[in-house]
């Protein structure tokens, strides 16, 4: 809703641009702001600005805002402003244009370090001394220059390891809903993550959009007592910072992780909490703009402001850093065809759905493993990625729980005293899986090779015959330990 409106007059100073003691060069000031609408400035009469550039608002009281230019049309700019437009005084507002898109500050010092969401300390630390000053927009890489994922990252989560691995450069996202513990699985990651190997340096880049101040702390008390904080970067977003903050924190934390990895050689792996969120200030900016709208009031541009965040991540020819992502979002109403958890399926590799009944039956963390997918798994595992027999147990241990799945639901419908010997073997297999390898709380870090055996430890209640997944040789090689481990239990 529009605020105010001033009508332009001769004695407004369109065109005019003085000299301002804040930078070392002449920069263009105007007193031409004509119109408010939300957290957009409309100004008038104004020359050479370009899309993206950042802008300096002196109010009244002397106190600066900042904005950054979101459209030009001839001499109307309209500026989007990060603090928020409340207080603004249209008659007695000054515009300094800049002349320079939003740029971060990095070095090496930003590990260990808490921003907020547009790269300004907040935790009492020192101000940062930038090796260089980064374009936050920056650039999806050139599918030319793109590396394939083909490296295993350890994240010690068994539902993600055993049966959807996470590889370097991979894009695979966490689908949950209001209410589950995707807080709790995704401060796990940042702890648990690493990559396996000698002498790779590992960083996570934790970047927390429109989360409360309890999450937030939440998520920086947790890395501080683990230690975990020294390998990571975070930026916190807070629901009750302004939305407009909330469309540049990805896109900062994501020009952090690429000076990370293509700068200083490391693997990133960059988190981005909670994707719904961002969009919902998308459709907010959108609408303040009276776009034409789009499903369910998206913008209609959401897919591709999605893919210039995903995009981000993966490998380059040449450089031996990389960035991995885990974007997390929550679907409403649990619905997978809502637009953002659609969109960003089309985007990415894959996705790891949490389950609500999972998570009523006290299962954590709750993944809902049938439907969860990582579609680069086999690229990144195998002899001298994890394990030989990785490939051949991920495929039996899905077949037997879907199985088992079957069997819990014919149980539920007919009676557990319907089933056949057969289907009673495959529900205890089911509820020894659920009980044993998806729950292991979010505290437990379980390397590849514990994770592989205890697959082998449950599929040992099957003869070898039923086994019909795994190569005969694997079977051989492995089992008779597991069976004979499982007799003297």
């Amino acid at each position: 809703m529009i605020r105010r409106r001033r009508q332009r007059s001769d004695h407004g100073s369109r065109g005019t641009h003085t000299d301002t003691k804040r930078e070392p060069k002449m920069l263009k000031e105007y007193r031409t702001v004509t119109d408010i609408a939300g957290p957009l400035m409309l100004v008038e009469g104004v020359e050479g600005a370009k899309f993206g550039q950042i802008v300096d608002i002196e109010i009244a009281d002397g106190t600066l805002r900042h904005g950054q230019i979101l459209q030009v049309e001839r001499d109307k700019v309209l500026v989007q402003v990060f603090e928020g437009t409340e207080g603004i005084d249209i008659e007695r507002s000054t515009v300094r244009f800049l002349g320079k898109p939003m740029e971060l500050g990095v070095s090496p010092e930003i590990l260990g370090r808490v921003f907020d969401g547009t790269g300004r300390p907040k935790d009492d630390g020192p101000e940062i001394l930038p090796d260089k000053r980064l374009n936050i927009n920056g650039n999806p890489i050139n599918p030319f220059a793109r590396d394939y994922p083909n490296e295993f990252i350890q994240t010690g989560i068994s539902t993600i390891d055993g049966l959807n691995p996470l590889v370097r450069g991979q894009k695979l996202p966490i689908f949950s809903g209001s209410g589950l513990p995707h807080d709790e699985i995704t401060a796990q990651l940042a702890r648990q993550a690493t990559v396996l190997g000698k002498g790779e340096a590992f960083a996570v880049v934790f970047a927390a959009m429109g989360i409360t101040f309890e999450a937030a702390q939440f998520f920086i008390n947790d890395l501080t007592s683990t230690g975990a904080i020294e390998r990571a970067v975070l930026f916190i977003n807070l629901a009750d910072d302004p939305a407009i903050e909330r469309i540049a924190t990805p896109r900062v934390a994501l020009t952090a992780a690429a000076y990370l990895a293509f700068d200083r050689d490391m693997h990133v792996l960059v988190i981005l909490n909670d994707m719904t969120n961002y969009c919902e200030a998308l459709r907010q900016i959108s609408a303040a703009r009276k776009e034409v709208p789009g499903r369910r009031g998206y913008p209609g541009y959401l897919y591709t402001d999605l893919a210039t965040v995903y995009e981000r991540a993966g490998r380059i020819k040449g450089k031996r850093g990389s960035i991995t992502m885990v974007p997390v979002l929550t679907m409403p109403e649990d619905d997978k065809t809502h637009p953002v958890p659609d969109l960003t399926g089309y985007i990415t590799e894959g996705q790891i759905l949490m389950s609500r009944a999972l998570h009523r039956k006290g299962i954590a963390p709750p993944v809902d493993v049938l439907p969860s997918l990582s579609r680069l798994k086999d690229k990144g595992i195998g002899a001298e990625k994890t394990r030989e027999d990785h490939a051949d147990l991920y495929n039996q241990l899905y077949a037997a729980y879907a199985r088992g799945k079957e069997a819990q639901e014919l149980a539920t419908i007919l009676g557990e005293a319907a089933l056949s010997d057969e289907d009673r073997k495959y529900m205890a297999y089911a509820n020894a899986f659920e009980g044993r390898y998806i729950s292991q709380g979010y505290y437990e870090n379980r390397s590849i090779f514990d994770t592989l055996d205890l697959g082998w430890e449950l599929l040992s209640m099957f003869e070898d015959t039923e086994l019909k997944r795994i190569d005969p040789k694997l079977l051989e090689e492995y089992m008779p330990k597991f069976r004979q481990k499982a007799a003297s239990a």
